[in-house]
């Protein structure tokens, strides 16, 4: 079984000794036990004097961008790092000025896209220079470690949804990102990972040992998270990607599409590891919250093989010329408005433009790989764990 950096910390308890402690942490920071890591931590002698919590909240019990209040029910401080601005995602100075250690422990999906490890950066960033140390407890990617898929990140697309230049799915833990971070933005800060135990880079989350936690209210299990890379980029249109179902991220469909007709297309791409199931399902809240709409089930049968960023790309592609309301969205997104949700989660806007060109599908999914191996190169630079 893996030990994760909480686990391998209590183990070195006398690190915690006369440190005035800021945490930053989720209901996932938990032991093989399921108990929460402040208290085993407390429990250890740390002086705890605030929690700082990111997007869904302490509890993970807020949707995807609500303003987070903090919880009652804990003997702490809790000070939110989602609120209803863009300044909120970072630490205000005075929350800073009564601590000298500043520990991550939170279980991140670990694609670029996904908002904690994010918070982490702002976090890191806040502490240019203040002589705070901030200490990493690493926790495993649920996807692997070995396959990294999608285009990295062009300068002016940084975002609350991408803030480091590694592709979509990269293959990195929170303590991996955390020294590519220091090195990218050139922090003046004292950074110490706690890596784990028994991690390799071939694990997928399920041959850890360790229990799934759903890190967000439409995260359910890891499933979710083996196809989120590529189904998140629904969010970018006006497409559903199943949110107010029971299987976000593994429905996707829209008002006017025909089930049958849209597997058919999808399973004509040369498209690995993945098979389409034609289905009606009805959105509860979200985008077509009380239709019946349309659409596909994504079961992946090789997640080896599977190419979830691909996939969703192509799927995209696809949809667009069978959904006549089919738009990218525009507006607000994760407090950005410069640009189209969708570019900030593709990191630029050739993608798009490429889809709304009707380049032809293998052109687009081609796009991207020679930057995947420059990319690749450098990432490896930054693990910590072989791949066993």
């Amino acid at each position: 079984m893996v030990r994760t950096g909480l686990e391998r910390l209590l183990d070195r308890s006398e690190m915690l000794q006369d440190r005035r402690i800021g945490l930053i942490a989720n209901h996932t920071s938990v032991d093989t036990k399921l108990r929460y890591g402040w208290d085993l931590l407390a429990g250890a002698g740390a002086d705890i004097r605030i929690i700082f919590s990111p997007e869904h909240g302490l509890f993970g019990s807020e949707q995807d961008q609500a303003p987070v209040k903090s919880p009652s029910g804990v003997p702490y401080i809790v000070e939110s790092l989602y609120g209803d601005s863009i300044q909120t995602l970072a630490p205000i100075a005075s929350r800073l000025e009564d601590i000298d250690t500043v520990i991550f422990d939170i279980q991140d999906i670990v694609c670029r896209y996904y908002t904690y490890v994010n918070t982490m950066v702002l976090f890191m960033r806040a502490l240019h220079g203040l002589g705070i140390e901030f200490i990493v407890l690493d926790r495993p990617n649920p996807l692997g470690g070995i396959t990294i898929e999608g285009p990295g990140l062009r300068d002016g697309y940084e975002s609350f949804v991408g803030m480091l230049p590694v592709p979509v799915r990269h293959g990195l833990t929170p303590g991996e990102l955390a020294r590519l971070a220091l090195d990218h933005f050139r922090i003046d800060l004292d950074l110490t990972v706690i890596e784990m135990d028994g991690w390799e880079r071939r694990m997928f989350f399920d041959d850890t040992g360790l229990p799934w936690v759903p890190p967000s209210p439409n995260m359910p299990t890891l499933n979710t998270s083996i196809v989120y890379p590529g189904s998140c980029l629904f969010e970018g249109t006006t497409l559903s990607e199943g949110r107010g179902t029971t299987t976000p991220f593994e429905l996707i469909g829209a008002p006017g599409v025909e089930p049958f007709e849209l597997a058919g297309e999808l399973e004509a791409l040369p498209l690995p590891g993945v098979r389409f199931r034609p289905v009606w399902f009805g959105p509860t809240f979200n985008k077509h919250a009380g239709e019946t709409i349309g659409g596909v089930f994504l079961h992946v049968s090789d997640r080896q093989l599977y190419r979830p960023f691909a996939t969703g790309v192509a799927m995209i592609s696809v949809m667009r010329c069978m959904v006549p309301s089919f738009q990218f969205s525009g507006g607000v997104y994760e407090f950005n408005s410069t640009h189209p949700a969708f570019d900030l989660l593709t990191g630029g806007a050739s993608l798009r433009e490429m889809i709304e060109g009707g380049e032809p599908i293998n052109r687009v999914l081609d796009s991207w790989t020679d930057e995947e191996r420059l990319m690749g190169t450098v990432i490896r630079e930054y693990h910590l764990y072989g791949v066993g």
